[in-house]
């Protein structure tokens, strides 16, 4: 029985390690989608800020084409 005994714990030992491996694999995994997550969020942001702009100009450039009701002759 002595000799069950370490080889057991080598058994228990190599499954401890290759779960903590695939662990970190995920930890990986999981930090490269919050970064793609973030990315694609960022990417929206610019787009929305983008058309804010554009319509901030557009009507910008209307309220100087309007002319005033007191300057109508």
């Amino acid at each position: 029985m002595a000799e069950t005994d370490p080889k057991t714990l080598q058994d228990l030992i190599l499954v401890v390690q290759t779960l903590l491996q695939q662990m970190q694999v995920f930890q990986t995994m999981s930090d490269l989608i919050e970064i793609d997550d973030m990315s694609s969020h960022i990417h929206d942001l610019e787009k929305n800020t983008a058309h804010f702009v554009t319509q901030a100009s557009a009507e910008e450039l209307e309220g100087k084409n309007k002319i005033p009701a007191t300057h109508k002759s």
